[in-house]
């Protein structure tokens, strides 16, 4: 069902939904589903299914006397029930209007039937409406937060006899779809050995992304799946670049080689192999060396009078620097108007262009020349003065261009333009100070490239570092080590982005800097565990933020070496998610807490409990059998091999 399908059903049924309309609520709605129907708690009303108006009046009844309306109105509400797999995540916020009609309203057709579960917010019971064989049942399942305790505390008691009834049961009936869910999990287990994952090459999405030992990398290469062969050439960490080599020089169709060179052109192809693939057959091979950093020179030059044009036009500009003058000139005149086209302008990086040849060029060329050709002197005043905006943004690009040109386009009319100019390498800081640019400091940064290059220098970090312009700065912030003069001054900036960078990518970012990013920063895609992930930043001293306001503080005291077990498990009942989420990752948790939090609001808190290395093994069991936790239940550590094994065997046996 959609949100909006959702919101429809509720309306037709008299309910006025609150903004925002969703929420976690005490308990996830799929476990409410399962309190009601496991038959667990006797239903306090049967009525036949054609009275909706008696089955509203019960309904309400309970409600009320359950503290559904107390307070505002507002209580929880889930239409759609675990048995058709489309559980939304979230309780919908819903109060009821005059005329409401919840039997008639949530029926899906009109000549269905109404289920449905309720909670009031921060209540303690639920109240479900199911269909049965007798009719309509209307059951409370009460003292919710009593009952998981409980049944935590007795699932952490587990004998070994039980734990080895648990496995065994664990196969019994097993679906098609569930054997298959368990081996694909499996492949991203981390005490999986490693001839499970061998086995598993074709069974996991997970294996190529995860770094594998050896023999199994090994054991991808040689595979005679090309998928295979292929995942593990683009994603595996582990891969050397040796191994890559011989994955491409293996690989017998030309349109996968090709492919894995682009895939992995920025990983490492060492040169002995790049020699040899400027000899391959394929055009399409030859071709995508030209984006390979490690092409040596010899090959350079060879690509360079290639018998395929699409060849010579990919390489001229890697192989100019190392061609003699007839080379160059055999590329200025070749009869393809594309490697003329990429000759032309890789030569006018050293040899200024005329107006001439400027304005004889296509237009995509001139883009190209007027942002990182040498031009003449009347040919760069000219352009300076173009009426089109995005021709002087090219300009103010160009590396190459006069510093008093430069700050001519730094006093342009169009604010792109201005800020293009700001960031030119040519400007001294005073420069660049004079410009007024605009500017919004929640935009999207990219690192300058020129300063990138200067990184290995600490002079140049000195004086960027004291740069007017943010932009600047940020991207002398990214250097991965700076001097300590250079560190303290971007600590001391005003701007967070640069202690953002700071954080994620120099080596030197002191400990408070590190702290402060902290409070207000999660991580990124690029850098994932920063800022907690650095080497300085604090491990000690955090007990003094068990008690703090904020939750990203307060969870870092588990961090602390003196963190007590009462400590862990206080932090298992905090009232912020995240913190729960930080306990139930912890190892030192107790089982019947990590039991606890699988029944959790919140869905990050729940996925981390169920990683816990203490969960029985009934409890993993169950989350195995489950088809929404399945997967990820396949990659606990806490599987026994033997089971691993017999994994294996029966998605084998299914022909998967």
């Amino acid at each position: 069902m959609t949100v909006d399908g959702l919101k429809a059903r509720l309306e037709r049924a008299g309910l006025a939904i609150a903004d925002p309309w969703y929420a976690d609520g005490p308990l996830p709605p799929r476990a409410a589903w399962r309190r009601v129907a496991s038959g667990g708690t006797a239903p306090r009303v049967t009525l036949p299914a054609d009275r909706l108006a008696e089955i509203d009046a019960q309904w309400h009844r309970l409600a009320r006397e359950s503290g559904f309306f107390d307070g505002d109105g507002l209580f929880l509400v889930e239409i759609e029930g675990d048995r058709a797999g489309r559980v939304p995540r979230h309780w919908a916020r819903v109060r009821l209007t005059p005329g409401w009609d919840l039997a008639g309203g949530l029926r899906p057709a009109p000549d269905g039937q109404a289920e449905f579960v309720a909670m009031a917010v921060g209540g303690d019971a639920v109240l479900g409406v199911t269909a049965s064989a007798d009719g309509v049942r209307i059951t409370v399942v009460d003292g919710i937060a009593a009952r998981i305790e409980e049944e935590a505390r007795r699932a952490a008691e587990e004998t070994p006899r039980e734990r080895e009834d648990a496995w065994e049961s664990l196969f019994a009936g097993a679906s098609k779809k569930l054997r298959l869910l368990w081996a694909n999990g499996l492949g991203g287990n981390p005490a999986a050995p490693h001839d499970v994952r061998i086995d598993l090459l074709t069974r996991s999405d997970h294996l190529p992304y995860l770094p594998q030992p050896v023999a199994v990398v090994e054991s991808a290469l040689a595979h005679p799946d090309r998928g295979v062969r292929g995942r593990f050439g683009e994603y595996q960490p582990n891969l050397t670049p040796e191994q890559r080599g011989r994955l491409i020089l293996g690989e017998p169709e030309a349109r996968y080689r090709a492919a894995l060179i682009w895939e992995t052109r920025h990983k490492g192809i060492p040169p002995a192999v790049c020699e040899r693939l400027a000899a391959d057959p394929s055009a399409a091979v030859r071709e995508e060396l030209a984006q390979v950093p490690e092409v040596p020179v010899p090959a350079l030059k060879a690509l360079a009078a290639d018998s395929h044009a699409s060849v010579r036009a990919a390489i001229c500009g890697r192989a100019w620097p190392y061609l003699d003058e007839r080379a160059r000139e055999a590329l200025l005149t070749d009869t393809d108007g594309g490697v003329r086209t990429a000759a032309l302008l890789r030569h006018h990086e050293d040899d200024p262009m005329p107006r001439s040849v400027f304005e004889a060029a296509q237009e995509r060329v001139r883009a190209r020349a007027a942002a990182g050709c040498r031009l003449t002197r009347d040919l760069a005043e000219r352009l300076v003065h173009a009426e089109d905006p995005a021709r002087r943004r090219d300009l103010a690009r160009n590396p190459h261009l006069d510093r008093d040109l430069v700050l001519l386009l730094g006093k342009d009319r169009e604010g792109d333009v201005r800020f293009q100019a700001s960031v030119h390498p040519g400007l001294s800081e005073e420069d660049r100070a004079r410009i007024d640019f605009p500017f919004d400091p929640a935009m999207m940064s990219h690192d300058l490239a020129w300063v990138a290059a200067l990184h290995d220098d600490p002079d140049a970090m000195r004086r960027l570092a004291a740069s007017a312009h943010p932009v600047v700065r940020r991207s002398v912030a990214r250097a991965r080590r700076l001097p300590a003069d250079v560190v303290e001054r971007l600590a001391g900036d005003g701007d967070r982005v640069v202690h953002l960078f700071l954080a994620e990518s120099c080596e030197d970012a002191p400990a408070d800097l590190l702290l402060s990013v902290w409070r207000w920063w999660t991580g990124s895609f690029s850098h994932p565990d920063r800022p907690h992930g650095h080497p300085h930043f604090p491990r000690r001293d955090l007990l003094r933020y068990a008690d703090d306001p904020s939750p990203r503080m307060r969870r870092l005291a588990l961090d602390d070496p003196g963190a007590t077990p009462e400590l862990m498990e206080r932090f298992g009942r905090d009232a912020s998610g995240e913190v729960r989420a930080r306990a139930a990752a912890d190892a030192r948790l107790s089982a019947a807490s990590a039991v606890r939090l699988l029944s959790d609001p919140c869905d990050t808190v729940r996925a981390t409990a169920a990683r816990h290395p203490a969960l029985p093994a009934r409890i993993l069991v169950g989350l195995l059998r489950d088809l929404e936790t399945a997967e990820a239940a396949a990659r606990h550590p806490g599987l026994p091999v033997p089971v691993m094994r017999r994994i294996v065997q029966e998605a084998r046996a299914t022909g998967a």
